[in-house]
Protein backbone atom coordinates (compact mmCIF):
# COMPACT_ATOMS: atom_id res chain seq x y z
CA UNK A 1 0.00 0.00 0.00
CA UNK A 2 1.13 3.56 -1.00
CA UNK A 3 2.06 5.39 2.06
CA UNK A 4 1.12 9.02 2.41
CA UNK A 5 3.60 11.57 1.64
CA UNK A 6 5.63 13.10 5.01
CA UNK A 7 5.98 16.51 3.75
CA UNK A 8 4.08 18.85 5.67
CA UNK A 9 4.04 21.41 3.47
CA UNK A 10 1.58 19.04 0.96
CA UNK A 11 -0.93 18.80 3.54
CA UNK A 12 -4.23 21.21 4.19
CA UNK A 13 -3.94 23.79 6.81
CA UNK A 14 -6.93 23.76 9.12
CA UNK A 15 -8.04 26.06 11.61
CA UNK A 16 -11.14 26.64 13.58
CA UNK A 17 -10.22 23.97 16.93
CA UNK A 18 -7.27 25.08 18.77
CA UNK A 19 -4.21 26.49 16.75
CA UNK A 20 -4.17 26.26 12.81
CA UNK A 21 -1.66 23.54 11.47
CA UNK A 22 -0.98 20.98 8.82
CA UNK A 23 -2.85 17.75 8.95
CA UNK A 24 -2.57 14.57 7.04
CA UNK A 25 -5.00 14.47 3.78
CA UNK A 26 -6.60 11.33 5.28
CA UNK A 27 -7.22 12.74 8.33
CA UNK A 28 -8.91 16.23 6.66
CA UNK A 29 -11.14 13.84 4.38
CA UNK A 30 -12.90 12.33 7.67
CA UNK A 31 -12.72 16.30 9.31
CA UNK A 32 -12.70 18.47 6.76
CA UNK A 33 -13.33 22.26 7.82
CA UNK A 34 -13.79 21.88 11.42
CA UNK A 35 -15.88 25.25 11.74
CA UNK A 36 -17.68 26.97 8.95
CA UNK A 37 -20.62 28.65 7.23
CA UNK A 38 -21.66 26.23 4.80
CA UNK A 39 -23.36 24.59 8.09
CA UNK A 40 -25.61 27.31 8.72
CA UNK A 41 -28.44 26.05 6.93
CA UNK A 42 -30.96 29.26 7.62
CA UNK A 43 -30.80 30.32 4.24
CA UNK A 44 -32.12 26.87 2.50
CA UNK A 45 -35.56 26.83 0.85
CA UNK A 46 -35.60 23.07 1.23
CA UNK A 47 -35.01 21.74 4.46
CA UNK A 48 -31.82 19.98 4.75
CA UNK A 49 -30.98 16.55 4.78
CA UNK A 50 -29.13 15.80 7.92
CA UNK A 51 -26.97 12.44 7.72
CA UNK A 52 -24.58 12.31 10.76
CA UNK A 53 -25.72 9.49 13.75
CA UNK A 54 -23.22 11.16 16.27
CA UNK A 55 -23.25 15.21 17.03
CA UNK A 56 -19.94 17.31 17.87
CA UNK A 57 -20.36 18.94 21.75
CA UNK A 58 -18.41 22.08 22.76
CA UNK A 59 -17.27 20.63 26.13
CA UNK A 60 -18.47 17.74 28.47
CA UNK A 61 -20.70 19.90 30.26
CA UNK A 62 -23.09 20.53 27.11
CA UNK A 63 -23.03 16.95 26.42
CA UNK A 64 -24.31 16.23 30.09
CA UNK A 65 -26.97 19.46 29.74
CA UNK A 66 -27.76 17.33 26.41
CA UNK A 67 -28.62 14.21 28.33
CA UNK A 68 -30.11 15.99 31.02
CA UNK A 69 -32.71 17.73 28.81
CA UNK A 70 -33.29 14.58 26.48
CA UNK A 71 -37.24 13.79 26.69
CA UNK A 72 -38.39 17.69 27.04
CA UNK A 73 -37.29 18.89 24.07
CA UNK A 74 -37.07 22.66 23.99
CA UNK A 75 -39.13 24.91 22.37
CA UNK A 76 -39.28 25.34 18.33
CA UNK A 77 -37.35 28.16 18.49
CA UNK A 78 -34.48 26.96 20.84
CA UNK A 79 -31.45 25.34 19.96
CA UNK A 80 -31.29 21.88 21.18
CA UNK A 81 -28.22 19.91 21.43
CA UNK A 82 -27.73 17.18 19.53
CA UNK A 83 -25.84 13.77 21.08
CA UNK A 84 -26.53 10.94 18.96
CA UNK A 85 -29.41 10.28 16.22
CA UNK A 86 -31.64 7.92 18.01
CA UNK A 87 -31.94 10.59 20.48
CA UNK A 88 -32.80 13.62 18.27
CA UNK A 89 -31.72 15.31 15.30
CA UNK A 90 -32.64 17.71 12.62
CA UNK A 91 -34.51 17.16 9.72
CA UNK A 92 -36.42 14.32 11.83
CA UNK A 93 -36.96 17.10 14.54
CA UNK A 94 -38.72 19.43 11.87
CA UNK A 95 -40.76 17.29 10.24
CA UNK A 96 -41.99 16.20 13.86
CA UNK A 97 -42.97 20.36 14.54
CA UNK A 98 -44.71 20.52 11.97
CA UNK A 99 -46.80 17.20 12.25
CA UNK A 100 -47.68 18.33 15.77
CA UNK A 101 -48.91 21.74 14.20
CA UNK A 102 -51.32 19.84 11.25
CA UNK A 103 -52.52 17.41 13.87
CA UNK A 104 -53.02 20.22 16.13
CA UNK A 105 -50.92 18.96 19.00
CA UNK A 106 -48.43 19.95 21.03
CA UNK A 107 -45.80 17.11 20.52
CA UNK A 108 -45.17 14.71 18.10
CA UNK A 109 -42.82 11.96 18.31
CA UNK A 110 -41.67 9.87 14.96
CA UNK A 111 -40.62 6.04 14.75
CA UNK A 112 -39.81 3.50 11.78
CA UNK A 113 -43.00 2.50 11.15
CA UNK A 114 -46.20 2.73 11.96
CA UNK A 115 -46.82 -0.27 14.11
CA UNK A 116 -43.65 1.05 16.09
CA UNK A 117 -45.62 4.29 16.77
CA UNK A 118 -48.99 2.64 17.85
CA UNK A 119 -46.38 0.28 19.87
CA UNK A 120 -45.15 3.50 21.76
CA UNK A 121 -48.63 4.52 22.45
CA UNK A 122 -49.81 1.50 24.08
CA UNK A 123 -46.25 0.99 25.62
CA UNK A 124 -46.16 4.28 27.76
CA UNK A 125 -49.39 3.90 29.35
CA UNK A 126 -49.93 0.52 30.22
CA UNK A 127 -48.68 -2.67 32.65
CA UNK A 128 -49.58 -5.76 33.53
CA UNK A 129 -53.13 -6.30 34.57
CA UNK A 130 -54.32 -3.13 32.32
CA UNK A 131 -57.25 -3.59 30.28
CA UNK A 132 -57.65 -2.32 26.42
CA UNK A 133 -61.36 -1.29 24.77
CA UNK A 134 -60.94 -1.61 21.10
CA UNK A 135 -62.72 -1.28 18.76
CA UNK A 136 -63.90 -4.48 16.53
CA UNK A 137 -63.08 -2.76 13.03
CA UNK A 138 -59.20 -2.95 13.51
CA UNK A 139 -56.55 -3.19 11.17
CA UNK A 140 -54.73 -6.34 11.27
CA UNK A 141 -51.45 -5.87 12.61
CA UNK A 142 -53.12 -4.27 15.03
CA UNK A 143 -55.54 -6.95 16.15
CA UNK A 144 -52.23 -8.64 16.24
CA UNK A 145 -50.21 -6.76 18.39
CA UNK A 146 -52.92 -6.67 21.12
CA UNK A 147 -53.65 -10.36 21.27
CA UNK A 148 -50.76 -12.10 20.66
CA UNK A 149 -47.98 -9.87 22.15
CA UNK A 150 -49.69 -7.78 25.06
CA UNK A 151 -51.50 -10.68 26.13
CA UNK A 152 -48.33 -11.92 26.89
CA UNK A 153 -47.76 -9.19 29.12
CA UNK A 154 -51.01 -9.86 30.83
CA UNK A 155 -52.43 -7.16 29.41
CA UNK A 156 -56.09 -8.12 28.26
CA UNK A 157 -58.33 -6.39 25.00
CA UNK A 158 -62.00 -6.31 24.73
CA UNK A 159 -63.53 -5.61 21.04
CA UNK A 160 -66.40 -4.01 20.60
CA UNK A 161 -68.50 -2.44 18.16
CA UNK A 162 -67.68 1.59 18.30
CA UNK A 163 -70.61 3.01 16.73
CA UNK A 164 -72.69 1.86 19.83
CA UNK A 165 -71.38 3.74 22.68
CA UNK A 166 -73.77 1.48 24.62
CA UNK A 167 -71.36 -1.26 23.79
CA UNK A 168 -68.27 0.50 24.55
CA UNK A 169 -69.88 1.61 28.01
CA UNK A 170 -70.22 -1.66 28.80
CA UNK A 171 -67.04 -2.62 28.19
CA UNK A 172 -65.15 -0.26 30.43
CA UNK A 173 -63.51 -2.18 33.99
CA UNK A 174 -61.82 -0.54 36.53
CA UNK A 175 -58.56 -1.87 35.02
CA UNK A 176 -59.41 -0.02 31.59
CA UNK A 177 -56.71 2.34 30.64
CA UNK A 178 -57.10 3.09 26.55
CA UNK A 179 -60.22 3.52 24.63
CA UNK A 180 -58.35 2.63 21.16
CA UNK A 181 -59.98 3.21 17.67
CA UNK A 182 -59.76 3.98 14.14
CA UNK A 183 -62.02 6.02 12.65
CA UNK A 184 -62.88 5.97 9.68
CA UNK A 185 -62.39 2.12 10.53
CA UNK A 186 -60.64 -0.18 8.18
CA UNK A 187 -61.52 -1.37 5.91
CA UNK A 188 -65.50 -1.05 6.19
CA UNK A 189 -65.81 3.44 6.27
CA UNK A 190 -67.92 3.19 10.20
CA UNK A 191 -66.89 6.20 11.12
CA UNK A 192 -67.22 6.61 15.13
CA UNK A 193 -68.12 9.68 17.28
CA UNK A 194 -65.24 11.10 18.43
CA UNK A 195 -66.70 14.29 20.46
CA UNK A 196 -69.02 11.42 22.30
CA UNK A 197 -65.94 8.92 22.90
CA UNK A 198 -64.35 11.52 24.70
CA UNK A 199 -67.17 12.34 26.95
CA UNK A 200 -68.01 8.82 27.92
CA UNK A 201 -63.61 9.02 28.98
CA UNK A 202 -64.51 11.97 30.87
CA UNK A 203 -67.32 10.34 32.56
CA UNK A 204 -65.38 7.49 33.90
CA UNK A 205 -62.53 9.52 34.62
CA UNK A 206 -64.62 11.76 36.63
CA UNK A 207 -64.49 9.51 39.64
CA UNK A 208 -60.90 7.99 39.32
CA UNK A 209 -57.60 8.77 40.96
CA UNK A 210 -54.89 10.38 38.44
CA UNK A 211 -53.18 7.23 37.90
CA UNK A 212 -55.63 5.05 37.02
CA UNK A 213 -57.71 7.72 34.13
CA UNK A 214 -58.55 6.39 30.75
CA UNK A 215 -56.94 7.32 27.46
CA UNK A 216 -58.41 7.60 23.94
CA UNK A 217 -56.25 7.22 21.31
CA UNK A 218 -57.40 7.49 18.00
CA UNK A 219 -55.28 5.98 14.80
CA UNK A 220 -56.04 8.78 12.61
CA UNK A 221 -54.56 6.95 9.33
CA UNK A 222 -57.07 7.02 6.95
CA UNK A 223 -58.25 10.64 7.34
CA UNK A 224 -54.75 12.12 7.87
CA UNK A 225 -54.62 15.88 9.49
CA UNK A 226 -56.29 17.01 5.88
CA UNK A 227 -59.80 15.23 6.73
CA UNK A 228 -59.71 15.19 10.63
CA UNK A 229 -57.67 16.01 13.44
CA UNK A 230 -59.27 14.00 16.33
CA UNK A 231 -56.86 15.85 19.22
CA UNK A 232 -59.19 18.89 18.33
CA UNK A 233 -62.61 16.62 19.27
CA UNK A 234 -60.49 15.56 22.63
CA UNK A 235 -58.47 12.50 22.21
CA UNK A 236 -55.53 12.22 24.53
CA UNK A 237 -52.99 10.88 21.59
CA UNK A 238 -53.20 10.69 17.93
CA UNK A 239 -51.00 7.39 15.93
CA UNK A 240 -50.34 7.79 12.17
CA UNK A 241 -48.72 5.63 9.73
CA UNK A 242 -46.47 8.34 8.10
CA UNK A 243 -46.14 5.67 5.05
CA UNK A 244 -49.47 6.49 4.11
CA UNK A 245 -51.45 9.56 3.02
CA UNK A 246 -48.53 11.45 4.61
CA UNK A 247 -45.98 10.31 2.49
CA UNK A 248 -47.97 9.79 -0.37
CA UNK A 249 -45.35 8.30 -2.67
CA UNK A 250 -45.02 4.75 -1.64
CA UNK A 251 -41.41 5.34 -0.78
CA UNK A 252 -40.70 5.65 2.56
CA UNK A 253 -42.01 4.20 5.88
CA UNK A 254 -42.72 5.90 9.15
CA UNK A 255 -45.25 6.37 12.41
CA UNK A 256 -45.54 8.83 14.67
CA UNK A 257 -47.86 10.02 17.69
CA UNK A 258 -48.89 13.64 18.17
CA UNK A 259 -50.32 14.34 21.85
CA UNK A 260 -49.85 17.08 24.76
CA UNK A 261 -46.75 17.42 26.37
CA UNK A 262 -47.54 15.41 29.48
CA UNK A 263 -46.82 12.55 27.06
CA UNK A 264 -43.63 13.77 26.06
CA UNK A 265 -40.43 12.60 28.01
CA UNK A 266 -42.19 8.89 28.17
CA UNK A 267 -42.57 8.66 24.33
CA UNK A 268 -38.97 10.01 23.76
CA UNK A 269 -37.52 7.62 26.48
CA UNK A 270 -39.21 4.66 25.01
CA UNK A 271 -38.29 5.46 21.54
CA UNK A 272 -34.73 5.62 22.84
CA UNK A 273 -34.72 2.60 24.94
CA UNK A 274 -36.93 0.17 22.37
CA UNK A 275 -35.22 1.79 19.25
CA UNK A 276 -37.72 1.92 16.85
CA UNK A 277 -36.60 5.31 15.25
CA UNK A 278 -37.07 6.90 12.17
CA UNK A 279 -34.21 7.63 9.55
CA UNK A 280 -33.22 10.97 8.48
CA UNK A 281 -33.75 10.01 5.15
CA UNK A 282 -36.90 9.04 5.24
CA UNK A 283 -38.35 11.66 7.33
CA UNK A 284 -36.76 14.35 4.77
CA UNK A 285 -38.44 12.52 2.48
CA UNK A 286 -41.34 12.68 4.17
CA UNK A 287 -41.08 16.45 5.35
CA UNK A 288 -39.92 17.39 2.18
CA UNK A 289 -42.47 15.95 -0.81
CA UNK A 290 -45.04 14.13 1.33
CA UNK A 291 -46.36 16.74 3.82
CA UNK A 292 -45.90 19.65 1.63
CA UNK A 293 -48.38 18.02 -0.98
CA UNK A 294 -50.50 16.30 1.05
CA UNK A 295 -53.46 19.24 0.81
CA UNK A 296 -53.44 18.72 -3.49
CA UNK A 297 -52.88 14.92 -3.38
CA UNK A 298 -56.18 14.56 -0.83
CA UNK A 299 -58.51 17.21 -2.03
CA UNK A 300 -58.01 15.26 -5.87
CA UNK A 301 -57.97 11.86 -4.33
CA UNK A 302 -61.34 13.27 -2.69
CA UNK A 303 -62.95 14.14 -5.44
CA UNK A 304 -62.26 10.94 -7.54
CA UNK A 305 -63.46 9.42 -4.26
CA UNK A 306 -67.13 11.24 -4.82
CA UNK A 307 -66.88 10.15 -8.39
CA UNK A 308 -66.54 6.66 -8.73
CA UNK A 309 -67.99 6.08 -5.09
CA UNK A 310 -71.61 7.44 -7.32
CA UNK A 311 -70.10 4.84 -9.83
CA UNK A 312 -69.92 1.97 -8.06
CA UNK A 313 -73.40 2.52 -6.10
CA UNK A 314 -75.54 2.41 -9.33
CA UNK A 315 -73.32 -0.60 -10.83
CA UNK A 316 -75.68 -3.35 -10.69
CA UNK A 317 -72.76 -6.15 -9.75
CA UNK A 318 -71.91 -4.23 -6.25
CA UNK A 319 -74.55 -5.40 -3.73
CA UNK A 320 -73.06 -2.56 -0.79
CA UNK A 321 -71.70 0.22 -1.27
CA UNK A 322 -70.00 2.22 1.66
CA UNK A 323 -67.86 5.70 1.45
CA UNK A 324 -68.95 8.45 3.98
CA UNK A 325 -68.95 11.13 1.77
CA UNK A 326 -72.12 9.17 0.10
CA UNK A 327 -76.06 10.00 1.81
CA UNK A 328 -76.69 6.39 1.48
CA UNK A 329 -73.46 6.29 4.39
CA UNK A 330 -75.63 5.50 7.60
CA UNK A 331 -72.95 8.11 9.28
CA UNK A 332 -73.05 10.27 6.69
CA UNK A 333 -74.54 13.33 8.99
CA UNK A 334 -71.63 12.77 11.45
CA UNK A 335 -68.95 11.87 9.26
CA UNK A 336 -70.06 15.46 7.81
CA UNK A 337 -69.69 17.15 11.00
CA UNK A 338 -66.50 15.58 12.25
CA UNK A 339 -64.51 14.74 8.77
CA UNK A 340 -63.58 18.85 7.75
CA UNK A 341 -60.75 19.54 5.95
CA UNK A 342 -57.98 21.86 7.23
CA UNK A 343 -60.07 24.32 4.80
CA UNK A 344 -63.12 23.92 6.74
CA UNK A 345 -64.53 21.63 3.70
CA UNK A 346 -65.94 18.47 3.98
CA UNK A 347 -63.56 15.96 3.36
CA UNK A 348 -64.98 12.64 3.93
CA UNK A 349 -61.31 10.42 2.81
CA UNK A 350 -59.56 8.90 -0.07
CA UNK A 351 -60.90 4.96 0.54
CA UNK A 352 -63.60 3.25 -0.25
CA UNK A 353 -65.08 -0.44 0.39
CA UNK A 354 -67.76 -2.22 -1.88
CA UNK A 355 -69.32 -5.60 -1.68
CA UNK A 356 -70.15 -7.16 -4.83
CA UNK A 357 -72.92 -9.27 -5.49
CA UNK A 358 -72.62 -12.92 -5.39
CA UNK A 359 -74.78 -15.88 -6.34
CA UNK A 360 -73.19 -17.70 -3.16
CA UNK A 361 -71.74 -17.83 0.14
CA UNK A 362 -67.88 -18.10 -1.44
CA UNK A 363 -66.75 -14.65 -2.83
CA UNK A 364 -66.21 -15.66 -6.29
CA UNK A 365 -67.02 -12.17 -7.97
CA UNK A 366 -65.14 -10.48 -5.70
CA UNK A 367 -62.12 -12.71 -6.37
CA UNK A 368 -62.48 -12.36 -10.16
CA UNK A 369 -62.46 -8.65 -10.12
CA UNK A 370 -59.42 -8.61 -8.39
CA UNK A 371 -57.37 -10.72 -10.46
CA UNK A 372 -58.68 -9.25 -13.27
CA UNK A 373 -57.75 -5.77 -11.89
CA UNK A 374 -54.18 -7.41 -10.99
CA UNK A 375 -53.25 -8.19 -14.74
CA UNK A 376 -55.67 -6.40 -16.90
CA UNK A 377 -56.23 -3.00 -15.50
CA UNK A 378 -54.07 -0.39 -16.57
CA UNK A 379 -54.44 2.57 -13.77
CA UNK A 380 -55.79 -0.13 -10.69
CA UNK A 381 -53.04 -1.87 -8.65
CA UNK A 382 -53.43 -4.64 -6.96
CA UNK A 383 -51.36 -3.85 -3.41
CA UNK A 384 -51.70 -3.22 0.11
CA UNK A 385 -51.29 0.06 1.42
CA UNK A 386 -53.64 3.06 1.09
CA UNK A 387 -52.28 6.99 0.56
CA UNK A 388 -50.54 6.25 -2.74
CA UNK A 389 -50.23 8.53 -5.88
CA UNK A 390 -51.72 5.24 -7.57
CA UNK A 391 -54.68 4.01 -7.18
CA UNK A 392 -54.40 0.36 -4.84
CA UNK A 393 -56.95 -2.33 -4.91
CA UNK A 394 -57.03 -5.15 -2.05
CA UNK A 395 -59.22 -8.36 -0.50
CA UNK A 396 -59.00 -7.18 3.00
CA UNK A 397 -60.43 -10.62 4.48
CA UNK A 398 -57.56 -12.05 3.27
CA UNK A 399 -55.15 -9.85 2.87
CA UNK A 400 -54.46 -6.77 5.29
CA UNK A 401 -57.09 -8.36 7.93
CA UNK A 402 -56.48 -11.72 7.44
CA UNK A 403 -54.59 -11.73 11.29
CA UNK A 404 -58.43 -11.75 12.48
CA UNK A 405 -59.98 -14.86 12.81
CA UNK A 406 -63.21 -15.41 11.01
CA UNK A 407 -65.49 -14.68 13.64
CA UNK A 408 -63.74 -11.37 14.55
CA UNK A 409 -64.07 -10.03 10.70
CA UNK A 410 -67.82 -11.34 10.93
CA UNK A 411 -68.35 -9.14 14.13
CA UNK A 412 -66.36 -6.68 12.80
CA UNK A 413 -68.29 -6.21 9.52
CA UNK A 414 -65.45 -7.34 6.95
CA UNK A 415 -67.39 -9.44 4.51
CA UNK A 416 -65.46 -12.21 2.42
CA UNK A 417 -66.66 -10.70 -0.65
CA UNK A 418 -65.31 -6.52 0.42
CA UNK A 419 -62.65 -4.82 -1.91
CA UNK A 420 -60.89 -1.53 -0.71
CA UNK A 421 -59.84 0.68 -2.92
CA UNK A 422 -57.28 3.43 -2.36
CA UNK A 423 -57.51 6.66 -4.80
CA UNK A 424 -54.15 7.79 -5.75
CA UNK A 425 -53.81 10.92 -8.59
CA UNK A 426 -55.42 9.10 -11.61
CA UNK A 427 -58.04 10.84 -13.74
CA UNK A 428 -60.91 9.73 -12.12
CA UNK A 429 -62.87 8.29 -15.18
CA UNK A 430 -59.84 6.47 -16.02
CA UNK A 431 -60.35 4.26 -12.95
CA UNK A 432 -64.24 4.12 -13.68
CA UNK A 433 -63.28 2.71 -17.19
CA UNK A 434 -60.91 0.36 -15.70
CA UNK A 435 -63.47 -0.94 -13.00
CA UNK A 436 -66.55 -0.68 -15.30
CA UNK A 437 -64.48 -3.51 -17.49
CA UNK A 438 -63.61 -5.39 -14.83
CA UNK A 439 -66.90 -6.01 -13.69
CA UNK A 440 -68.18 -6.79 -16.88
CA UNK A 441 -65.87 -9.45 -16.62
CA UNK A 442 -67.07 -11.17 -13.18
Amino acid sequence: MEQEKTNRDAYPTVSGVGDSRKVGMSTFLIHGKAQTARWDFSHHTVPPLSSSVTYRLDSAERGGRGFLQFGRRPDEDAAPVYIYDRLDEPTRSILEDDLAKAEGGEVCCTFSTGMAAISAALGVLLKPGDHIVAYGTIYGCTYSLLTRWLSRLRIATTFCDFTDLAAVRAAIRPETRIIYAETPGNPTMEIVDLGALCALRDEVNASRPADRTVHVIIDNTFASPYCQRPLEWGADMVVESLTKNICGFGTDMGGAVICGKRYEEDLFMYRKDFGGVLSPKSAWAILVYGLSTLTLRAKRQIDTAFKVAEFLEQHPKVAKMHYPGLRSHPQSLLAEKQMRSTLGTFAPGTLLYFETREDGDEPTRARRLINWAATHSYCITLAVSLGNIRTLIEAPGIMTHSALPSEAQKRARIAPNGIRLSFGLEKAEDIIYDLRDGLAQM
